[in-house]
């Protein structure tokens, strides 16, 4: 940060490491797609298939949220709840120690 000296105001700089995760400058693209095994008819998240539910999970063990998963609100919440039951059974975790 400089003073400007002829009216006495501060004037950020632009540095590198404002913004370290890149949230300002996104554009958005689109809407990201559901993965296709997910799109088809009939399809229901089942609890006790932990590889197909760590696809929606950050390496961390929170839920992926909507916006990024592209799966519609129904799908979301029927994920949640099969996610949740997985965990409360110990096939996934609720976080993952690094």
């Amino acid at each position: 940060m400089t003073q400007d000296a002829t009216k006495g105001t501060v004037v950020r700089e632009g540095r590198a490491d404002a913004d370290p995760l890149g949230i300002r400058g996104r554009r958005r693209v689109g809407r990201k797609r559901a993965p296709t095994f997910a799109q088809e008819d009939g399809f229901e998240f089942d609890y006790k298939d932990p590889q197909q539910l760590r696809y929606f999970l950050t390496d961390r063990g929170k839920i992926i949220p909507r916006r990024v998963s592209g799966l519609s609100a129904k799908q979301q919440r029927a994920l949640t709840t099969a996610i949740k039951r997985a965990r409360t059974i110990a096939l996934l975790p609720y976080t993952s120690v690094k």
